[in-house]
């Protein structure tokens, strides 16, 4: 099974809210997550609130095999979070 870190879009209209997680690569955008590893609120002033992740579980999903969406791997990187591209 491929299994992909990206973005589930919550919220509601004009407001969004994204959870970062887990997914089977074949798992519709907004479908069931297989972990979640944080969450992303693009609405937040304070900067360390707008992107909080689960640091070792992410690792954990990057060494056997997970790979990042393009949003989650600069989101990555921000945070300093060694990954393969």
């Amino acid at each position: 099974m491929a299994v992909r870190i990206r973005l589930k879009r919550m919220g509601r209209r004009n407001r969004p809210f994204f959870r970062i997680g887990a997914f089977d690569a074949r798992e519709e955008r907004d479908g069931k997550h297989i972990e979640g590893l944080g969450h992303y609120d693009p609405m937040e002033k304070d900067e360390e609130k707008k992107v909080v992740l689960k640091k070792e579980r992410i690792e954990y999903w990057l060494s056997v095999g997970a790979k990042p969406s393009e949003t989650v791997a600069s989101f990555l990187k921000q945070n300093k979070i060694p990954f393969k591209a």
